[in-house]
């Protein structure tokens, strides 16, 4: 296993995983107009029953889980580079802390187009990765659960049963805040407002909703999983491998249905809102990461079975997911927001989604031709030759 780990030879599989998230990242943003909730009145009722069934379709899908897988394999890329420096002796912890502070300042990049995006979150959320480094597997995995099981709401649901009637102010900052500058037309306004309030209001979304406790957590589930190999379908690791991610989709796919059809009946037996947010986040947590589980599962099994012969040609897209995302958040608002076309203005959930499908036809596209000259994606060959400055 740890010639497989030490290689140069890429895990294909991660990679077309990570492409699958990227893609489903992609056709929810269209649809939500990159996080600007202005639509068309629409006419026609097939239309409109089209575009709400096509949201339903996609959310259900997708939201919440695209965005775990990114966080899952952002930890077991972590524990490659990591360990990989380790067993050339070389301490890659200052090296890391560097590399999140360039990912840091992508991210300042990208919320200028998109208000909304993860790149800050995960940069300022991959520090908790450096202390747990070289703990043991049983402690990080406890510390994971912890994480996992969203302490801080656990708090808050004391406080609502021991105050009934509080009801505490969670979002100080909303995306609402920026819709003036997302729909008027000056590019300079947007780029402000989206720095500051949309980041804020981005930032203040994932804490008060669960995601910074849920994404340290799958930092951490990432590295454990690298640790133990279970991304190396390879010779003698086959079965193990194989036989880990069948156990983890028999009991994912019982708990996300558990947890999906129970989740309105749990919502509707409490009337304060505090509380009923607090058990929200909880529930919708698990029910993502059930969820997550079973798709990365799935995905994998079906990998490995049919040698990605389909799966494949997501890898040059999963390769380069940094410069898909910043790309998408760029094209996205020029498409959308009111300094470009305004397609706000015309486009619903169906002709959103076409758009985002042909957007990601051409982004795999282009990806597929880069790797052909190419050994990293543009944005990527940028960090790692910064992450790596002043070593040969």
């Amino acid at each position: 296993m740890s010639e497989i780990v030490h290689s140069k030879e890429r895990i294909l599989a991660v990679d077309a995983l990570r492409g699958f998230a990227v893609m489903s990242i992609i056709l929810l943003h269209n649809i939500e107009h990159f996080n600007f909730y202005s639509f068309p009145e629409t006419t026609s009722p097939l239309l409109s029953s089209l575009d709400s069934h096509l949201w339903d379709m996609l959310f259900f899908a997708f939201s919440g889980k695209a965005y775990a897988i990114f966080a899952l394999l952002f930890g077991f890329t972590f524990y490659l580079q990591f360990h990989n420096c380790e067993k050339r002796g070389e301490d890659f912890r200052n090296r890391y802390m560097w590399r999140l502070t360039l990912l840091l300042l992508f991210g300042f990049v990208n919320a200028i187009f998109f208000p909304g995006e993860i790149l800050v979150l995960y940069a300022l959320i991959g520090f908790v990765l450096v202390p747990v480094r070289h703990l043991k597997d049983r402690t990080v995995a406890w510390i994971a659960l912890i994480l996992m099981l969203q302490p801080l709401e656990w708090l808050k649901v004391l406080y609502a049963c021991l105050v009934p009637d509080a009801n505490p102010q969670q979002t100080y900052f909303s995306l609402g805040d920026v819709y003036l500058q997302l729909g008027g037309h000056s590019f300079w306004e947007m780029l402000k407002a989206n720095f500051v309030t949309g980041q804020l209001a981005s930032l203040n979304w994932a804490w008060s909703h669960g995601r910074v406790f849920q994404t340290a957590a799958l930092f951490m589930l990432g590295m454990l999983l690298g640790r133990k190999g279970l991304f190396l379908y390879s010779g003698e690791n086959k079965e193990r491998v194989a036989a880990f991610w069948q156990r983890v989709a028999f009991l994912a796919l019982p708990s996300a249905v558990i947890l999906y059809y129970l989740k309105d009946f749990i919502y509707s037996q409490i009337e304060n809102p505090f509380l009923k947010s607090s058990m929200r986040t909880i529930w919708d947590s698990w029910y993502n990461l059930s969820g997550m589980l079973l798709i990365v599962s799935g995905f994998l099994l079906l990998y490995w079975v049919n040698e990605g012969k389909v799966q494949k040609i997501l890898v040059p897209y999963g390769k380069m997911s940094l410069t898909d995302y910043v790309m998408q958040s760029i094209i996205g608002s020029l498409l959308y927001f009111g300094y470009g076309l305004e397609l706000h203005l015309v486009c619903g959930t169906t002709y959103s989604l076409l758009i985002g499908i042909v957007f990601l036809i051409l982004q795999v596209a282009f990806a597929h031709w880069w790797f052909r000259h190419f050994r990293r994606g543009p944005l990527e060959t940028i960090w790692h030759r910064l992450t790596w400055l002043g070593k040969k």
